[in-house]
């Protein structure tokens, strides 16, 4: 049980309240931990329970995955017609239901309320595109060499998927994997984040709505250490999971991907981000002051592919950093349900811990602060951080190694385009990069040579369900979103026939 000393009633705030779920969903049953095990959810922007949340061991992920696996041969043969409408009553219902699904969201990870209503938006999205991509998977006829041959291949759905997902996006990164491993014909056992279960919970209430039939849809809650790792190791190595989806660090992918290895399961993994942003001397500065905020700001900078390391020429560095410390300082920080707040806090005290890590590293080494710099201790377990310019960074330093996660953009002076390429490449990283410049020829060089899975040229958001979403390097492999998105949850069969 929570130590918290108040409470928040979540259900208060819906207009429909049977959207707020405080149990685990397993062959469409609402369970409890089956030891009676629980652990607090808090409220990041007031430290106050949300709710006590089921703590499930690795024998219920067990049963979630039978569960799955019964349910696979008739969700399998359902035509992709049959499919494509579940999807799009779980659209029609997530705008239905966007205010209601906003305020979890929001209330749960800390996002402003208008925000979460974009990410519910954006995930609705997700439904709407696989409800159409599900009735494209085409196969095609291979000539044969051989007389009286033919050569078919078929999209078939590869099978079982556990799909593991982060609480930086508790709707969008679930619906992102959800949405096409359902149109594909498989089923699914959802990890929900420790941080952000309700999201995941409230999106299994709409599934039952719409007579999504028991165990096409699963989700298993826990909160961190052994039982959520023991989590991870039953996906990996229950034989009845043929797919892993995972959204999160690039250690935990490195370990997920050597606990699948003992049964070849297929894996798809967007993890961690390092990206560089990209301002040339020729820019709009309107457009990438504008372009750096909505990278950098969105999620109070929790998002993997937000822009990390800020390389501005030194023509117009002075300028720019003036005009992104105005905006910044603007900024109204507060809990995400209070009208006008732009930034929320962070999900918990240790990303706080990490942003000011490297805020002193920097500054120990001869960053200045511009704007912002320090915690907001209010007292009361919330985690905000201020959001924070920071000029006159040094290139040896941890923010340009690391990984942020929060409000924190730094500002890197160049001057050469060959040397700012080789810098932005330095990382072992490689999801999303960013440039602004006025010059074509520029662009596409640019945009060529950054080693990257995707690059924003003059614009910081990169993220719809109609592109295929994935890095290079450490950032992994696989494509989530676009006509690509639906192959990782089938396989090719090929069918020959002889003798005609």
């Amino acid at each position: 049980m929570s130590s918290s000393s108040k409470s928040q009633d979540l259900g208060s705030l819906l207009s429909d309240s049977a959207l707020f779920r405080t149990q685990g969903y397993i062959n469409g049953q609402w369970v409890s931990a089956s030891d009676g095990v629980t652990f607090p959810l808090t409220n990041p922007a007031t430290g106050a329970l949300i709710a006590d949340m089921p703590h499930m061991p690795r024998s219920q992920v067990a049963e979630a995955i039978d569960a799955a696996k019964t349910a696979l041969p008739a969700w399998a043969a359902l035509t992709a017609y049959q499919r494509s409408a579940y999807l799009l009553k779980l659209h029609s219902l997530m705008e239905q239901h966007a205010q209601d699904l906003g305020t979890i969201l929001c209330v749960e990870n800390g996002k402003p309320l208008a925000e979460a209503k974009g990410e519910i938006a954006y995930g609705a999205s997700f439904m709407q595109w696989n409800a159409a991509e599900g009735l494209r998977t085409y196969g095609q006829t291979i000539p044969s060499p051989f007389p009286g041959t033919r050569n078919m291949v078929i999209k078939q759905p590869i099978g079982v998927c556990g799909l593991i997902t982060p609480w930086n996006f508790p709707n969008a990164m679930i619906t992102r994997k959800m949405a096409p491993a359902l149109a594909a014909g498989c089923t699914v056992v959802i990890k929900a984040p420790a941080e952000t279960p309700l999201s995941a919970l409230a999106m299994a209430v709409l599934c039952e709505r719409i007579g999504v039939p028991a165990g096409v849809v699963n989700v298993v809650v826990m909160d961190k250490g052994d039982r959520e790792a023991a989590a991870g190791l039953e996906l990996c190595e229950n034989i009845k999971v043929s797919k892993i989806s995972f959204t999160g660090s690039t250690p935990v992918g490195r370990l997920l991907m050597k606990q699948g290895s003992s049964t070849l399961k297929k894996l798809s993994f967007e993890l961690g981000g390092n990206a560089a942003f990209i301002i040339f001397d020729d820019a709009d500065l309107e457009l990438a002051v504008t372009g750096v905020i909505a990278s950098k700001f969105r999620a109070a900078g929790q998002t993997c592919v937000c822009a990390n390391r800020i390389f501005v020429h030194s023509k117009i560095y002075d300028q720019f950093a003036k005009l992104l410390a105005e905006k910044v300082g603007a900024f109204k920080v507060g809990d995400g349900m209070t009208e006008g707040v732009t930034i929320g806090p962070l999900v918990n005290s240790r990303g706080v811990e990490k942003v000011e890590r490297h805020v002193k590293d920097a500054v120990s080494k001869g960053a200045k602060v511009l704007v912002g710099g320090e915690k907001i201790d209010n007292g009361d377990g919330s985690c905000f951080f201020q959001p924070t310019v920071l000029v006159d960074v040094p290139r040896e330093c941890a923010v340009a190694e690391e990984e942020t996660f929060g409000p924190l953009a730094p500002l890197f002076k160049f001057d050469d385009e060959e040397d700012v390429i080789t810098r932005a490449n330095s990382s072992e990283v490689g999801l999303a990069g960013y440039l602004f410049t006025r010059d074509l020829a520029r662009s596409n060089r640019v945009a060529e040579k950054l080693e990257v899975g995707m690059v924003g040229v003059n614009t910081g958001v990169i993220a719809q369900a109609c592109i295929p979403f994935g890095g290079v390097k450490q950032s992994g492999f696989g494509r989530e979103g676009g006509p690509s998105g639906i192959n990782e949850f089938q396989v090719d069969k090929l069918i020959t026939i002889g003798g005609m």
